[in-house]
């Protein structure tokens, strides 16, 4: 894969025009697995997001690129050089991150962190035949770096990385060493170099069998098990060496710390020793009290011996430990570095822990604690430290990030910092807003997200970054299709979930006033805040039904009692809509920024598959998974009444995408029988009318994706078998094809088509596929009554490193009332990612 041209810009394949795409935003959420995040040293933090790895910036808040190129979702990172290797670091532009696959696959990348340049650097040979579950390594030379892999296959492979010290050279990795550990696989590893010892390191394993397993070995990677420790009661889920502590004066420790299932974490002291004989060796024994120091197993490496001894044992969370880790090390003066005695911890019992020792009495306590108190977390998955130790990050289960920053000058003051956020699983659909202010998202992660640029108010030329600002429905069922209720009016959508049941959301007066501070902008007039009654929403126990919190009753609700009665699921607390004057944090959105649903339609026999609106806001058609045609109906809903005012038969199967003409006289709908449809429709006092005016057999395979000409009768189609085919309605009585694109080399599965030029009848259809690639092709002519021929030109092939890595779900261009020679393409697929993106240029 070439190097992408930079961070922001990128203009992929060119094709007879200069037009360039831009990323502008990336949300997505963490994969929910442990050892998937990883904090660099380069200060961007890696993780896996579906079968891609994400870049993002702490200082920023957002994404900056995702790394294409795994087949099956990404469970571990590792950054080298680590944040251990500080002595390495020092003006290195070049980085490398290994990121390894649920299907075996490790792969390591190039990372120029000073131009926001990446690179796919190599694909490892395949030595593992199950899923990657841990990487742990460390550079034992400015150019040569070991680490270790393990798998659920029972293996562990040692590596050596060769990295050429200049910014343009390649790294060259061999397999060094394979151990097999069983039957029982290790999860989690941490690799170090011994004290006192030229080349020796040192790797601790953990695993299923509740030990740690120390194995030794040289640089050439030859590892020989040296020593078990025991003490956890189950599995071993985070391992974690220091850098050699000084203590005593001269002598070097090296520290391990372990977490477990067992909700303990133990504390392990490694101290050196030259190689003795055994009655000296009994006499040091002797005099160490047993107070400090609790018998462990002795090893030898080279002429070292080494005596490991539990230093102590941290209790303090309720719930399983996923991850510890010991604060980076800071540089001194000269080539010494200094680690500092603070460990981190993470669990799932939402909470983050900073343990460190008491200065008299040396007994290690939690000395900070945060956490998140959200009602619909599940826990942590892993903690990490920035690398100057200012800040740490928390992943959950809700594929959510959680940053800290200690702020306080003279005492410690860990704050929220703001961090990217998106979906955990595949997007299903997006939309705009109808004024293009903002962006709807729906996912199989049972939630609805609203995205938008947050200008800065203090200084409103400063760069403007995409926040989550909203997460209108939280739901108890995997959401398929959503759309905006068009027209004048207070914000509204409908969307469709795999309940069979579509549901209306109204946006309360509290997100009204947040996306006027979003936006910085004041309100339509038909947004007149004191028309909203409805401040903000209650979460329903089941995750369904969202209840109103009303403007005249928020006195009363926040001071009643909620725990005067048994607890049961309908004592959920109340939620606090809030006015955000800044971009709120996870445990915000999960809870304060709910809207109130104000309608439920039923009639559909199965999961709701598809929905859209007319674009005067009077008529929402929807559609669900079908296998009979009295099941596929389109059935028409009135806007406001909300009844059931027309049933479109047609189809046999599943209506998979349906959008009215843009002056609403006709519906188009398009099917997995290999069908589309036309039917003029009519808006009346009583309903609606329709009539079917084309049925036609328009692919030879699935049709999942259709988008009018905002200009006039054509209209697109995109399927399954690789085409894309231009289609015009003639006198409103038939369907004539005016031309098949050139075959796309993979599915297509979404199309948007944009207008350019009234005129000309010129526009752009944007084109989403299977493999998550995007193009751009113009569309000019085709009009019957100007005589001209229709002429269609691929004009852009998004660079692979801007795309989504699997299925696009859907495309949505920003609404635009002027032709501006820059246009926003918004995008959502399988990858659990939402993107938007800035298209420049002569088109």
């Amino acid at each position: 894969m070439s190097p992408a041209a930079g961070e922001q810009l990128s203009g992929a394949h060119r094709e007879g025009r200069a037009v360039e795409a831009r990323r502008v935003f990336i949300g997505a959420g963490c994969n929910r697995v442990v050892n998937n995040v990883s904090w660099g040293a380069c200060g961007l933090v890696a993780f896996s997001t579906q079968n891609a790895v994400a870049l993002f910036s702490p200082l920023r808040g957002e994404i900056v690129t995702t790394l294409p190129g795994h087949k099956a979702p990404v469970n571990c990172t590792l950054w080298l050089p680590t944040k251990k290797d500080v002595l390495h670091v020092r003006g290195r532009e070049t980085h490398y991150l290994l990121s390894g696959s649920a299907d075996g696959t490790i792969m390591a990348w190039k990372i120029g962190s000073g131009k926001g340049e990446w690179f796919h650097a190599l694909q490892l040979p395949g030595m593992h035949k199950k899923g990657i579950t841990c990487l742990a390594g460390r550079m034992v030379s400015d150019t040569i770096a070991i680490f270790a892999s393990t798998s659920s296959d029972g293996i562990v492979v040692i590596w050596e990385m060769a990295i050429e010290p200049t910014t343009g050279g390649d790294c060259k990795v061999t397999c060094l060493h394979s151990l097999s550990v069983g039957l029982k696989p290790m999860v989690s590893l941490s690799l170090a170099v011994l004290p006192g010892q030229g080349g020796y390191l040192i790797l601790a394993m953990g695993g299923l069998d509740h030990k740690i397993h120390i194995y030794c070995g040289d640089k050439a990677g030859k590892f020989i098990k040296a020593c078990e420790l025991k003490g956890h009661s189950d599995w071993i889920r985070s391992l974690d060496f220091s850098l050699p502590v000084m203590m005593d004066g001269e002598r070097h420790n090296l520290f391990l710390v372990s977490s477990s299932q067992d909700r303990t974490i133990r504390i392990w002291k490694m101290t050196s020793e030259a190689a003795a004989s055994g009655s000296s060796l009994q006499l040091r024994k002797e005099t160490i009290e047993m107070t400090s120091y609790i018998e462990g197993p002795l090893f030898v490496a080279g002429s070292t011996s080494y005596q490991v001894s539990l230093e102590s044992l941290l209790v303090g969370h309720e719930d399983w430990v996923y991850s510890v880790e010991w604060q980076p090390p800071t540089l001194l003066t000269g080539d010494e570095a200094h680690q500092p005695m603070s460990i981190l911890s993470a669990s799932m019992d939402k909470m983050m822990m900073i343990w460190r020792p008491e200065k008299t009495t040396g007994l290690w306590i939690d000395s900070v604690t945060v956490g998140e108190l959200s009602h619909s977390a599940l826990g942590f998955y892993g903690g990490l430290w920035q690398p100057d130790g200012r800040s740490i990050l928390a992943h959950g289960y809700g594929g959510s990030f959680h940053m800290w920053r200690d702020v306080g000058l003279d005492s410690e003051n860990w704050q929220p910092q703001i961090v990217p956020s998106g979906h955990f699983a595949p997007v299903s659909d997006l939309t705009w807003a109808r004024s293009g202010q903002y962006l709807l998202s729906v996912s199989h992660d049972q939630t609805t997200r609203i995205f938008a640029p947050w200008r800065n108010q203090v200084n409103p030329g400063d760069m403007i970054y995409w926040r989550e600002i909203a997460r209108p429905q939280i739901h108890g069922h995997d959401l398929n299709c959503v759309t905006f209720i068009q027209g004048s009016g207070n914000h509204r959508f409908v969307s469709g979930a795999d309940e069979k049941v579509s549901r209306v959301f109204e946006a309360p007066l509290s997100f009204l006033k947040t996306l006027q501070q979003a936006t910085l902008l004041k309100p339509d007039i038909s947004e007149d805040f004191d028309n909203v009654q409805v401040l903000g929403a209650n979460m329903s126990a089941l995750g369904l039904s969202q209840k109103p919190i009303y403007t005249h009753g928020v006195k009363e609700s926040s001071i009643s009692n909620s725990n005067d009665g048994p607890d049961s699921m309908e004592t959920i607390p109340d939620a606090v809509p809030t006015v955000f004057t800044e971009p709120p944090v996870e445990d915000q959105l999960a809870w304060n920024t709910l809207w109130p649903e104000s309608h439920k339609l039923y009639g559909h026999g199965n999961e709701l598959f598809s929905i859209c609106c007319d674009y005067e806001g009077k008529l929402v058609a929807s559609s669900c998974k079908a296998q009979s045609a009295a099941v596929a109906e389109i059935w028409l809903w009135e806007v406001g009444t909300w009844k059931a005012v027309a049933r479109l038969q047609s189809h046999s199967l599943t209506v998979t995408q349906m959008e009215f003409s843009r002056n609403n006289a006709f519906l188009l709908s398009v099917s997995r029988d290999r069908h589309l449809s036309i039917f003029s429709i009519r808006k009346t006092e009583g309903g609606a009318e329709h009539r079917l005016v084309a049925k036609l057999e328009a692919h030879k395979r699935i049709i999942w994706a259709c988008s009018w000409n905002p200009f006039g009768y054509e209209f697109a189609t995109g399927s399954r078998d690789k085409s894309v085919k231009i289609w015009c309605v003639e006198d409103a009585s038939s369907v004539k094809l005016l031309a098949t694109l050139p075959q796309f080399r993979d599915s297509v599965t979404a199309l948007a088509w944009m207008g350019r030029d009234r005129a000309s009848n010129a526009g752009i259809v944007a084109a989403g596929m299977d493999n998550g690639l995007i193009e751009l092709w113009s569309v000019s002519g085709g009009r019957a009554s100007s005589g001209t021929q229709l002429s269609v030109a691929c004009v852009l092939r998004f660079d692979p490193l801007l795309c989504h890595v699997s299925t696009v779900h859907r495309l949505r261009w920003r609404c635009s009332t002027d032709e501006k020679s820059t246009l926003e393409l918004a995008s959502c697929g399988a990858d659990h990612t939402v993107r938007v993106f800035e298209v420049c240029g002569s088109i």
